[in-house]
């Protein structure tokens, strides 16, 4: 089973109102948010570390980044790095590349969320899925995941213009 299989089955199993969103290829976050015309800070960006030798999953709003330090010092850990390629690859064996959700416990991975993600009622996820996206309350995102509330974003964000079309449908950020 794919990816957005099991996850969408997941959701429909646990009782979760979501919505699955079709559109051109994106391979990142601020992708995403681009093609569905909507504010970076809604879409959930999923980077994985190896923290002393164990993956760990972490979710934060697109247009952040991840401060390694942070994250040492939030899980005590002496060695933290990027997961590789390669390592992804073999933990989420049912999704694209880089397009894995932030439903660490389908993967037997726990899960950090930055706080700046939990602001809003809706977050917006990569649901295995270059070409899907898929939102959903963020209380019933909390309820299943049951992840770790933290703050591990690096201090400056990298902002990322909006088109101009953009901007007109939306009206003022």
């Amino acid at each position: 089973m794919k990816c957005r299989e099991r996850l969408e089955q997941y959701l429909n199993d646990n009782g979760v109102n979501f919505h699955v969103y079709h559109h051109p290829v994106a391979y990142t976050a601020q992708a995403v948010a681009e093609r569905e015309h909507i504010p970076n800070q809604l879409v959930a960006k999923v980077v994985v570390v190896v923290a002393d030798g164990e993956m760990v999953m972490l979710a934060l709003p697109a247009s952040h980044r991840v401060d390694l330090v942070k994250v040492s010092d939030m899980l005590s850990a002496r060695e933290v790095r990027l997961a590789t390629e390669n390592e992804l690859a073999e933990a989420f064996p049912d999704c694209e590349l880089g397009a894995m959700p932030p439903f660490g416990n389908l993967y037997q991975m726990p899960v950090f969320v930055d706080q700046t993600l939990t602001t809003d009622p809706i977050i917006f996820i990569q649901p295995g899925e270059h070409t899907t996206a898929l939102s959903l309350p963020f209380a019933d995102f909390a309820r299943l995941v049951n992840p770790t509330i933290s703050s591990f974003i690096a201090e400056h964000r990298r902002e990322v213009a909006a088109p101009h079309n953009d901007i007109k449908e939306m009206g003022a950020w």
